[in-house]
C-alpha cells in the first residue's frame, strides 16, 4: 500500500470513529473501529469494526452500520476532501477476539508447565 493510501486510509478511519462516536453516540458505543483498507483508486474502503458484547450484537451491529454507511459516507464528504469519496464497506474483524483466545491457550500451556 502506497504512502497515500495509508494517509487516506487512517484518515477515513479517525473521521469514521468521530462521527460514530458524535453524531451515533447511543447507538456506537459498543463499536469501535479497528482499520480501513482503501483501494488503490480511492473508490472503495473497506471498513473492519470491533464490537464489545455478545456475538448477537455483532450481527446487529452490521446491519446498523450497513444502513447507516450513505449517512456516514455523506458526512465524511463534507469532513475530506477527495476526488473520489470511497464507497464503504463494513466487516467484522474478530482479530481481538482471536488475540484474546490465543492468550488464554498460551496462559494454560503456562500453567500446566508451572504444575509439572
Amino acid at each position: 500500500m502506497g504512502n497515500r493510501n495509508l494517509r487516506v486510509s487512517e484518515l477515513i478511519k479517525r473521521e469514521v470513529s468521530d462521527i460514530l462516536h458524535t453524531h451515533m453516540r447511543s447507538e456506537a458505543i459498543m463499536i469501535t473501529v479497528t482499520g480501513v483498507d482503501v483501494s488503490p483508486d480511492h473508490r472503495n474502503a473497506q471498513i473492519f469494526f470491533s464490537v464489545l458484547g455478545e456475538e448477537e450484537s455483532v450481527e446487529e451491529t452490521l446491519l446498523f452500520l450497513r444502513g447507516k454507511s450513505k449517512y456516514i459516507r455523506g458526512e465524511l464528504c463534507k469532513r475530506i476532501v477527495l476526488k473520489y469519496m470511497p464507497k464503504l464497506r463494513f466487516t467484522y474483524d474478530d482479530s481481538i477476539r482471536r488475540g484474546d483466545k490465543l492468550l488464554q491457550i498460551l496462559d494454560e500451556i503456562d500453567e500446566q508447565s508451572k504444575s509439572e
